[in-house]
Parts: structure tokens; sequence; C-alpha cells
């Protein structure tokens, strides 16, 4: 059985610097991470342990719109500049090939097994595999599936001992939900909890959720059928109890 864990988040932006600057106000790390110069996107990042937030912006609209089967860049070209939203969640996996083949079966239209690569801010080429799912369920897109080389262990030893993963000023912070809000919360938690293999949760105020590791992805009603918010638990005295406002995406201490 493939594993499942809650790899990242991508929130489409205009400007990488202003997400960069806003976050650093706070006492959090974020820095630009590279382009891909295969798509014509470029991006900035902030960890928290081995989850991370991605702030992706267009570099080359001319490129990003002429990429044919990564759905993430063609949302994109499609929503910015008019709308900074929280764009997916992105799902890790250890057997990516497994998971098409579930997905398929399922019904889902899947975009080819992409081999993914950009080059950090210092030159070093970074490799992945990923795969985008067309379409959405009730408004909802789907989220992403990638597969990176290596174990986790191996991964959060070697981005430590580089720095990409480092500590945050201001203190400890942990992601641990993404809420989506939607029309109809319980229908879209079983819905994705069936594809993904992920076990449905109700909570007392009719919203549900799907544990996800040590972490949740939270459906709670709405009329936006959109990404939301992202949670973060922290014993920061200097952030807990703050929203950071970007776009139209809130990253929210408590």
């Amino acid at each position: 059985m493939a594993t499942m864990k809650w790899d990242h988040l991508v929130h489409y932006v205009n400007d990488l610097s202003k997400p960069i600057a806003s976050f650093e106000d706070h006492g959090l790390v974020a820095f630009k991470g590279g382009s891909h110069k295969d798509w014509g996107t470029y991006n900035a990042l902030s960890y928290f342990g081995l989850t991370y937030i991605e702030f992706l912006g267009i570099e080359n609209l001319e490129l990003a719109k002429a990429t044919e089967h990564n759905r993430v860049v063609k949302d994109a070209v499609k929503v910015l500049p008019e709308h900074e939203i929280l764009s997916r969640v992105v799902i890790r996996t250890d057997n990516i090939e497994e998971v098409a083949a579930s997905l398929n079966e399922a019904g889902l239209s899947l975009s080819p097994i992409i081999n993914g690569r950009r080059l950090d801010n210092e030159g070093r080429l970074i490799e992945w595999r990923m795969m985008t799912i067309d379409g959405h369920f009730e408004g909802l897109v789907y989220p992403f599936i990638i597969q990176w080389n290596g174990t986790d262990a191996e991964r959060l030893e070697r981005l430590t001992s580089s720095g990409v993963i480092q500590p945050h000023p201001a203190g400890h912070a942990e992601i641990v939900s993404a809420v989506f809000r939607v029309s109809d919360p319980a229908a879209t938690a079983k819905h994705w909890g069936a594809l993904l293999g992920l076990p449905v949760a109700e909570s007392e105020d009719d919203a549900f959720s799907l544990k996800i590791g040590d972490k949740s992805f939270d459906f709670v009603q709405g009329d936006e059928n959109q990404f939301k918010q992202v949670i973060f638990e922290t014993n920061s005295t200097a952030l807990k109890g703050k929203t950071i406002q970007i776009g139209e995406g809130e990253y929210v201490f408590v």
C-alpha cells in the first residue's frame, strides 16, 4: 500500500518578494526557491519540517501558457494576476504508479507522470516525479501527487544540513491543517477519503476531516469551494493568535 503524507501546499502569487517579506516580518523564514525552466514558473518556499509552503508565480507567461500537462501551471495562468489564491494541497507518496492506477480505476482524469525539475537559488538541480488531476469535485480542485527521490529521513537530513530547513526566529510552528470551505463538507470529505484511502472524522460543528499522518484536511461549510486557510500550532507568543493574510489565503497560528 502506497504511503500518503501531506508534502506541501501551493499558493499563487504575483510577486514572490511580498510573501517573503510578510513572513519575515512575523519571524518566519521564507526564501526564493528557484525556477521551473520547463514550465515558466518560479517559487518561494517556507519549510515547517518536511511540510512546506510553496508560493508560486509566473516567470515566463508564454512558456506557462504553452505548458501541456501540468494542471497547477495551467490554473496559475487562469487565475493570476486577479486572484492570489491558495491553489491546492500536495500529497507525497512512495509509489506514484500505484496511486495513479488507483485514481485511474476511480475514473479520474490524470496527467501523465511528469518528471519535474528546477534549479534552486544556488544553481543546484532538484528533481521529482509528479502527477496532476484534472477536474474538481463540486468546484473544489483535487490535490496533486508527488514522489521525491530518497526516503523522508534522507530528505530531512539533506534539507536540514543544507540550511533549507532551519529554525524560525519567532519560534516553533507546525502546519497541522488545511481548511477547505465547501458547499457539502460531508460529501467532499467522503469523496477525497475514498480516493486517497484516508479515514474521515466528523466534529461537533459539522466539519469533516481527513487524517493524513499527524495532520488533517478539514472541510467546513462555505460557498467558495476553495482552499482558504492553513492552520499552525505554535508555542511562540509572537505568533499565537496571529493571522497572516496573503492574497486570498490565510495563515492562522493557534
